[in-house]
């Protein structure tokens, strides 16, 4: 089978049919569903990655990877499909193979598939997410509708003459715009702004038409149920939590699928691993979950480069500025780990290391951009930064057109590093699989306590390093069930002792096992394991069936003869 070539950012059409591909080639180890539709009626489609072989996927611990739930971050679908393509190709691997052999994968490669579609088209329009007008449906009345304007294909930004505008060249590239000094005069100033048509201009005021540059305002990563908040308090949230049909989709599946454990969300840029929250401090997570957040932070960040950071501690757009309605729903409302993966540094590219992630973007020093124009020229081959040329704009008359593109410069690697790049994560989307709960058979014996009287004994055990729950969260939200186990008589017995359900309760891992030296002795060593017992009345010969599971950690069968 060829593989996908993925330095190209795929259509909709396209990825549609890459994974429909993988279905037919793997069909074993590949199923396709589409969970809903878009709001411009486009398939949003997940594929299912498991041995089948071995079970149902339902049947065993899952994990969930999305991308592009934001339009223009291209390179987080390209992420997902490299993830499927990595565990089809490395299928023989022993890791590989136990994984999809004992644990499920849900992959949706694209969540906002109409944005995706309007920032790949011929002539491109950026948008956050969707394509849904909002808060307002009306077309707009006016201002600046951000689009390619000159038909290159690319969108850049336009820059005006201004004898007081704030922008000036930089003083040892001219190519670059840099901020003009608070109380300089007498120079060449600039007024900049994104490249694009202007509606019912007045000839001096220039605003964005709606909130996203063509009244497509929504975030749907703000339209998540957890901690979500209206439009007055955090833009783009929608009318309501899930209002929006591609987040309805993801919700729907989700709470439907609860042997789901854990996700991880791709993103575009910074280059870091984001754990939650994103509104509260560390110490407002039970400290086992913030225990755990790190071991996999830290195996992260080995496996793939990316520091791991808190969003709300490391990664606030402002001080005290909170957001809700994110994926970390998954962790707040439903207790599975949620990470969310911000891919490609361009600023880490061109040799700027510091750990302002967002502060950065409000000030530097001049040099900074000199830097990055410089790695820019080397790496994105004249891509990523283009030259100003003359324009006669319809509205504004002349003007220039060039400068950053931020599409193809900062949210998405150049195509000749895109598969190296997201080549770091299918080890730790692997190894975050791995460590989920997973429910095993010790043992299911019958003896004969009394004339066809007997009694049956099924012990089973949690194999993974997290406890069946997953997270303290689940527990404290009542998201975990805990494990059951089951018992199915065949015609002529019957149970004498016992019920045909059995709740076993929780089983521990050893995530939070002390240290070799700790002086606080494990209370329970046998707190992983859990036995069910039944008294069964039956002629000999018969056979039992008996089933142990948790919706989280697995499901096993097993059968016993009475002999």
């Amino acid at each position: 089978m060829s593989r996908p070539d993925f330095s190209r950012f795929m259509r909709h059409g396209e990825l549609l049919a890459t994974l429909q591909l993988w279905a037919d080639v793997a069909p074993e180890l590949v199923s396709l569903i589409s969970i809903g539709h878009s709001h411009e009626g486009r398939a949003i489609t997940v594929a299912t990655i498991t041995d089948r072989s071995t079970g149902d996927a339902r049947d065993k611990p899952a994990l969930w990877v999305d991308g592009n739930i934001h339009a223009t971050e291209l390179v987080a679908s390209t992420a997902c499909l490299y993830f499927i393509d990595w565990l089809l190709q490395h299928r023989d691997d022993a890791e590989v193979r136990r994984a999809l052999r004992t644990r499920t994968f849900y992959v949706c490669p694209r969540i906002s598939p109409d944005g995706a579609e309007w920032a790949l088209a011929d002539r491109p329009r950026l948008v956050r997410s969707n394509t849904r007008r909002y808060p307002h449906d009306e077309e707009p009345l006016s201002g600046l509708v951000v689009e390619d304007i000159d038909g290159n294909g690319r969108i850049r930004q336009m820059r005006v003459p201004d004898a007081n505008g704030p922008w000036k060249r930089h003083p040892q590239d001219a190519r670059l715009l840099v901020r003009r000094e608070p109380t300089e005069t007498g120079g060449e100033y600039f007024r900049v702004m994104p490249e694009g048509r202007l509606v019912a201009f007045d000839g001096v005021n220039i605003e964005l038409a709606g909130l996203a540059g063509n009244a497509q305002g929504l975030d749907l990563n703000r339209n998540f149920p957890a901690r979500w908040r209206q439009e007055f308090e955090q833009d783009g949230a929608g009318p309501y939590p899930a209002s929006e049909p591609e987040i309805r989709a993801v919700v729907d599946f989700l709470v439907a699928h609860p042997n789901i454990g854990a996700g991880t969300s791709f993103h575009t840029y910074s280059g870091v691993l984001l754990r939650p929250f994103g509104d509260r401090p560390d110490d407002a997570m039970p400290p086992e979950d913030l225990w755990t957040y790190r071991t996999v932070g830290r195996k992260g960040e080995e496996l793939t480069g990316y520091p791991a950071i808190s969003e709300f501690h490391d990664y606030a757009y402002s001080p005290g500025h909170a957001i809700g309605g994110t994926f970390d729903w998954i962790y707040e409302h439903l207790g599975c780990l949620a990470w969310t993966v911000e891919i490609w540094n361009p600023r880490r590219e061109a040799g700027i290391e510091n750990r302002a992630w967002i502060d950065w973007f409000r000030d530097h020093p001049i040099e900074d951009d000199l830097r990055m124009l410089q790695w820019s020229d080397h790496e994105l081959r004249g891509e990523g930064h283009a030259e100003w040329t003359p324009f006669d704009h319809p509205e504004l008359g002349a003007v220039e057109i060039g400068g950053w593109d931020r599409l193809h410069a900062f949210t998405n690697p150049p195509p000749h590093r895109r598969e190296s790049e997201v080549a770091r994560f299918p080890g730790w989307l692997l190894w975050q699989a791995l460590v989920l709960p997973q429910l095993e058979l010790r043992s299911a014996v019958a003896s004969a306590v009394g004339d066809g009287i007997w009694r049956v004994r099924l012990v089973v055990q949690n194999a993974g390093w997290l406890p069946t729950y997953v997270t303290k969260m689940a527990l404290q939200r009542k998201q975990s069930r805990g494990v059951h186990a089951e018992i199915t008589l065949p015609p002529g017995a019957r149970l004498l002792g016992g019920t045909p359900r059995i709740a076993l309760g929780e089983l521990e891992g050893w995530a939070y096992r002390h240290t070799g030296i700790s002086f606080w002795p494990d209370r329970k060593p046998t707190d992983s394991v859990a036995m069910a017992e039944w008294t069964v009345r039956s002629p000999g010969g018969a056979r039992i069936a008996l089933t142990a599971w948790h919706p989280r950690a697995g499901r096993i069968r097993c059968e016993v003869d009475l002999i």
